[in-house]
């Protein structure tokens, strides 16, 4: 059975997405109209919240990422729970990292019939647009009557930033996360050469110096999507410069000037500080700090970290936290430690809950029995280690308070988990021997300085710009590449010169007027 299909513009950042795949994932596709769909609720009841549940409700939740091996066990555990409290069952079905940017925005557009989704303001289409084009369910009256447990549980200042037009659409989750890009490097080399951290650019270049000078492989040995972590390392150390909605799926893209100026847009490129970025590119390509195949390799930065084949790799600081225990075992005598690009200039982002949030389709045909199924992942300990963590005893132990695999696991056989962080709720949230352990005691530092988002809410409509945004992001696509990694055919300077000109005849200038032209009556959310 095929449900109701989303607006036409949400189509139209669907046919871009689509032609955009192969450069990243999105950011800003969005769109404002005036009015979202809102599925009529089930019959109600005086029966379990004041809803009927009699009759068995089957719901279908789409997760990103592949399916573990123990996932289906796990997931008959979750059904026996569900069916005995609130007589449902769970189907849930996975959109593979590889295939999220076209996948992900088809499942809206298509008017498939399904329940629950993670939705995300950076998702291939974000959550203010699918909740402005009428996608989601308006679950705002519908908390207090079904989820009056979930609606207490989440502060209302989180739930402020869920809001369209008013509206709540989705339900934020509660873990505390700071994304802010970074280098991850080896402690032990770092010692080695006499040095104590890595705490700016300079800093950077002298232990990728020393690698270079000492050991046999590169200070990085990733590929092309390592283009984006320049890019990024450029924004997070220039000024205060922070990155601004506008071009999508792409991060060689638009900024603004700082958190105060940030209706004032601009394309880093026609900067001195752009031209100079790519100047340096080309000395740290030059110098070997990465393979020389860099754009045509395939493997990537972590894979060769952990085959003792790179002296760090770049990433985000959640990641990095997450891969502790991955590395730890790869590389047991060796610590990392990060390099936070943003840090000194004190631009570490703060991640509101609506980043991850669980949403239900307006082609819900059970919405109020899907937030139950929502608040029970979140408020009940018991559904919510199932979902995070698997089966005790099985996926995991607990011993001294700590997380940790079973004696005798096996990865391949006894390996599972959902990719179901927007169910996260801190107060459940135990530490675990795969997780770095200062994640924590850093996190409280970022409380005491992060600054807020100030395009938390906005919803940038592709509409009037399609054709350009589509022919900047393939100027990027390969121009802005090689400029990122130093490898263009010409001397820097001059690449930057036609990728100025590439970009102007691509209709960067009108772009960047839309984007101010929508930005001018927005008011953040935070």
């Amino acid at each position: 059975m095929k449900g109701k299909k989303t607006a036409s513009s949400l189509l139209a950042v669907l046919m871009l997405t689509g032609a955009l795949t192969a450069c990243s994932s999105s950011k800003d596709n969005a769109s404002s109209n005036d009015a979202a769909a809102t599925k009529s609720p089930e019959t109600s009841a005086n029966n379990t919240g004041g809803v009927d549940t009699s009759k068995e409700a089957k719901l279908t939740y789409y997760l990103w990422g592949s399916e573990g091996v123990q996932n289906k066990a796990i997931l008959a555990e979750i059904n026996k729970k569900l069916k005995a409290d609130i007589n449902t069952t769970l189907e849930i079905k996975y959109i593979d990292w590889p295939d999220i940017a076209t996948k992900y925005p088809l499942l809206f557009a298509s008017g498939e019939t399904f329940d629950l989704s993670h939705a995300s303001p950076g998702a291939p289409v974000n959550y203010y647009t699918l909740a402005s084009e009428g996608a989601l369910v308006d679950i705002t009256d519908m908390l207090d009557k079904v989820a009056p447990k979930l609606k207490a549980e989440i502060p209302a200042s989180v739930w402020e930033n869920t809001k369209v037009k008013g509206k709540i659409y989705g339900v934020p989750s509660l873990y505390s996360e700071y994304t802010p890009s970074g280098y991850a490097y080896r402690v032990d080399l770092l010692k080695k050469y006499g040095m104590e951290k890595i705490a700016s650019i300079d800093d950077m270049v002298k232990y990728m110096d020393n690698v270079v000078a000492n050991e046999s492989f590169p200070p990085i040995n990733g590929k092309a999507e390592d283009a984006q972590n320049m890019f990024r390392m450029l924004v997070d150390t220039t000024g205060q410069w922070l990155n601004a909605p506008g071009i999508s799926t792409n991060e060689i893209n638009l900024v603004t000037k700082s958190a105060e100026d940030y209706k004032t847009v601009f394309s880093p490129a026609y900067t001195q500080e752009f031209e100079d970025w790519a100047v340096k590119m080309r000395e740290w390509a030059d110098k070997g700090y990465w393979g020389k195949d860099v754009l045509s390799s395939s493997l990537g930065s972590k894979d060769n970290f952990r085959a003792a084949n790179s002296a760090g790799y770049l990433t985000h600081t959640q990641d990095w936290l997450g891969q502790y225990g991955g590395d730890k075992t790869a590389l047991p005598e060796v610590e990392t430690d990060f390099y936070t690009f943003a840090e000194a200039n004190k631009k570490i982002k703060r991640k509101m809950g609506v980043d991850n949030s669980t949403v239900i389709s307006v082609n819900s045909e059970n919405p109020e029995r899907s937030l139950m199924v929502i608040e029970k992942f979140m408020t009940d300990e018991s559904y919510y280690n199932l979902i995070q963590n698997g089966i005790e005893g099985k996926q995991y132990v607990m011993e001294d308070g700590v997380k940790k695999q079973p004696a005798g696991f096996n990865e391949k056989t006894d390996g599972g988990g959902f990719a179901a962080w927007s169910l996260r709720n801190d107060k459940f949230v135990v530490p675990t021997d795969t997780e770095n352990p200062i994640r924590n005691s850093l996190f409280a530092e970022w409380d005491k300085v992060a600054i807020n988002d100030p395009y938390n809410g906005f919803t940038f409509d592709p509409a009037n710009v399609t054709t350009e945004i589509a022919s900047i992001s393939n100027v990027n696509s390969q121009l802005g590449i090689q400029l990122m990694l130093g490898k263009t055919s010409k001397d820097p300077k001059a690449a930057v010169a036609d990728y100025r000109e590439q970009l102007k005849k691509a209709g960067i200038d009108k772009v960047i007027a839309e984007v101010e032209k929508q930005l001018a009556e927005f008011v953040p959310v935070n």
